[in-house]
């Protein structure tokens, strides 16, 4: 048993420690009433008190990615020189990956994919290349097929079982289609017009001769596990349909079969399409929702540091589950902070160089590098800004895997937000709270 006489001396040193602490709390507490008193209202802590500053440190790309110097492995005072053989024209491309800025920290998925790293099929006529999740898995929500068809040449009759939303980046593309009605369509789409077929619509692409060397385009699909290589077309399944079956629903003789292909043509050389040809006439006519849309021919909307022109069913009503727009951004200037509420984002440079960090909460952030041929994808809500970091205007497609094109502006955000919170949460004075712009940029023009 425990010594009494132990015991009582434990309990008194017990009360003798609590006693200056309940003094201390109760002090505390006629202090802050006192304090009420003259104000109402306590002062927040300051940031300093709470979380350390952040750093000044402005994080620019440690060097250019035109640059043809030796690079070193080094930002500020952290990393090392390479000692090593490496490859020096990728480093020199991505310095926001091998030299991060010291904002970046945690893990993103890769975010980046550039085209000459997709394994090209090769075809009689052209060839095709692709992006899917098999070599980017970040990409959940969004293909694509990059295509080049020689002039006559022939992407041949198939259907997808997703949509498909395309741009012409060269030469021109003559497309056709009949939907479920029977109801027909053909247009031929220039350089930087557009098309999109819904899941299941047969079609066809066919270059022209308006460009001897013919056309070359982008295919992007409402589905990251799409692969070219999985597509119905016609060749294909007539080659797998007894002749007799054929002859049966086609009401011809065998031999009207006898020079069907015995496997898929793809793509394949043929002569040139005539000039404005037209779909044959259907008993119920053209299709009401036109597959193509002259994107070309839209003016761009200017903004203080570039131009943007959306596309989305309010003027591409076929085209509702894949949207965007082409946005360009002068040197210097940026795609302004945002987020995108429930949309993943896919994004092809079509023009200059870029950067972009992607937040993905809880600390974790990486900063990407890209150029002409890379493929970008965000998830939803993940934050972000795509900055121009070369010397020329940089220009970019950025789709959605949705119906509507809408974002969150963080500008915009704590412009409408009560301006002491705004204050409270980064420790900014009157000055910038007075500087924000309650209207959404898009994009920011060069900083002053």
């Amino acid at each position: 048993m425990f010594n009494a006489h132990f015991l009582l001396c434990l309990v008194l040193a017990s009360a003798a420690v609590a006693a200056p602490a309940a003094m201390s709390a109760s002090s505390f507490a006629v202090s802050a009433s006192s304090s009420s008193s003259a104000s109402s209202v306590l002062s927040a802590l300051s940031e300093a008190q709470t979380v350390v500053p952040a750093s000044d440190e402005p994080n620019d790309p440690v060097w250019s990615q035109n640059t043809n110097e030796t690079i070193a492995v080094v930002n500020g005072q952290l990393g090392a020189a390479a000692i090593s053989p490496d490859d020096m024209m990728l480093d020199r491309q991505n310095p926001d990956m091998l030299a991060p800025p010291t904002t970046d920290s945690g893990s993103v998925g890769n975010a980046k994919w550039p085209f000459a790293l997709s394994h090209n099929r090769l075809q009689t006529g052209g060839w095709a290349r692709q992006q899917n999740v098999d070599v980017m898995p970040l990409a959940t929500n969004m293909a694509s097929v990059n295509m080049r068809l020689e002039a006559g040449a022939v992407r041949e009759l198939h259907w997808h079982s997703t949509a498909e939303w395309a741009i012409v980046l060269k030469g021109s593309t003559v497309v056709t289609s009949v939907n479920t009605d029977g109801q027909v369509f053909a247009d031929t789409v220039n350089e930087g017009d557009l098309w999109y077929f819904p899941p299941g619509i047969p079609h066809s692409l066919q270059a022209t001769d308006a460009d001897p060397a013919g056309t070359e385009f982008l295919l992007v699909f409402d589905n990251g596990d799409f692969s070219e290589d999985s597509t119905f077309q016609l060749t294909d399944w007539t080659a797998h349909i007894p002749k007799e079956v054929l002859a049966k629903n086609f009401q011809v003789g065998m031999s009207a079969f006898d020079h069907i292909p015995s496997r898929e043509l793809y793509i394949f050389p043929a002569a040139p399409p005539p000039e404005n040809e037209k779909a044959p006439s259907s008993p119920t006519g053209e299709v009401p929702n036109p597959f193509t849309y002259k994107l070309s021919q839209v003016p761009a909307t200017p903004l203080s540091g570039g131009s943007i022109k959306v596309f989305d069913p309010s003027v591409f009503k076929i085209a509702n589950t894949i949207v965007g727009a082409l946005v360009t951004v002068e040197p210097g200037a940026m795609r302004e902070l945002h987020w995108h509420p429930t949309q993943p984002e896919w994004d092809y440079f079509l023009s200059g160089e870029a950067r972009m960090t992607l937040f993905a909460s809880s600390a974790n952030s990486r900063t990407f590098d890209y150029r002409v041929g890379d493929i970008a994808y965000v998830p939803p809500t993940f934050g972000h800004y795509i900055e121009n970091t070369g010397n020329t205007t940089l220009q970019f497609l950025e789709l959605f895997n949705s119906d509507v094109v809408e974002d969150i502006s963080m500008q915009q955000w704590l412009a409408l937000t009560p301006p002491n919170l705004v204050k409270e949460h980064l420790g900014v004075d009157d000055s910038f709270i007075a500087h924000l712009n309650k209207t959404k940029q898009i994009v920011v023009g060069p900083s002053h």
